[in-house]
């Protein structure tokens, strides 16, 4: 028979158990989101290193030669990987035809732009202005997707686009007319790159994203082909530096940094990853003082100022369709 005293202590023992398990429950959510966390942050870290490592490999490769045989290296990579998931499909035609579009877009012409540009500029230039892509993408679904733009999102993209103009804008007087052409094209770049997420999102949804990396890259690769052979002139043999360095951007800029950032994306918030997508001009630039030895000029810290100000305005809001 239980005493009243028995009950209150197997009642006790309970609500200790349910507490313990639930500590060590919040304990591996806590252990989880800081794992996503360090994905995410180790994606980052070696995005920004590739206007470096770009400048770097420059030294052997010219840069149409360089986008191909760096997306050469992820498109074999990225094959293997899909072999070894046993993941390998094969997409319908219609869909296939969307991702050699987006790879199109995505790989030739957006990495052609950035890496003609990254020549003729300087790296962290380069990093302060890729920041200001995501308010490019906000502006373009406007027009393209007629969805609403909120005072505070608005605010976001004009500020990002009036501090690309300043980065730019000091370029012709103090950094010579290549480096104003160099940051026309990383502009440029930076439409292309919304266009291709656009056409990505067709596609993306049907199919595991390393699927649809695999064949976006598999075209974009095979277009850089013709494009890389008009530098046949330009081509020497590669140093030791050159070389690893084009390794390291296929191997990790390419296809390292997309798996780490998409492990990360399964814990971290919409808002999280954009937030920590801002890391990329402030890491990006530091490396570009640090290892080439580059300055910023005044033009350079104010607009990349406003440009990481107003990218965190104009992505802190899910713009809403009309009607």
């Amino acid at each position: 028979m239980e005493t009243a005293g028995e009950n209150r202590f197997d009642s006790a023992s309970g609500q200790i158990g349910e507490q313990a398990g639930s500590a060590g429950s919040e304990r591996e959510l806590h252990r989880a989101h800081t794992l996503y966390l360090i994905a995410a942050l180790i994606a980052i870290i070696f995005w920004s290193t590739s206007f470096v490592g770009t400048k770097i490999a420059y030294a052997s490769f010219p840069p149409l030669t360089l986008g191909a045989a760096r997306f050469a290296i992820a498109s074999v990579i990225l094959g293997a990987i899909l072999l070894l998931r046993r993941e390998f499909t094969r997409p319908a035609p219609k869909d296939l035809g969307m991702m050699a579009l987006s790879g199109l877009l995505g790989t030739t012409v957006y990495f052609a732009l950035e890496n003609i540009g990254v020549q003729l500029t300087t790296a962290s230039s380069a990093a302060l202005i890729v920041a200001s892509y995501p308010a490019v993408t906000a502006l373009l679904e406007f027009f393209f997707y007629r969805t609403r733009i909120s005072w505070m999102r608005g605010t976001g993209i004009a500020m990002a686009v009036f501090g690309v103009y300043r980065i730019s804008g000091g370029s012709a007087g103090e950094g010579g007319t290549h480096e104003l052409t160099g940051n026309l094209l990383l502009i440029a770049a930076g439409f292309v790159f919304a266009i291709y997420n656009f056409a990505t999102r067709k596609v993306v949804g049907r199919y595991s994203m390393v699927t649809v990396s695999f064949y976006q890259t598999i075209a974009g690769t095979i277009a850089f082909i013709p494009l890389a052979l008009t530098e046949t002139r330009q081509w020497q043999v590669p140093t030791a530096e050159s070389m690893g360095m084009l390794l390291y951007l296929g191997v990790f800029c390419s296809v390292a940094a997309f798996m780490l950032y998409n492990f990360g994306l399964r814990g971290l918030t919409a808002g999280t990853a954009m937030a920590l997508m801002n890391l990329v001009p402030i890491i990006g630039v530091a490396l570009s003082i640090g290892l080439l030895g580059e300055s910023l000029r005044t033009d350079h810290w104010i607009g990349g100022a406003i440009v990481i100000a107003g990218v965190i305005l104009s992505v802190r809001e899910r713009p809403q369709k009309k009607g």
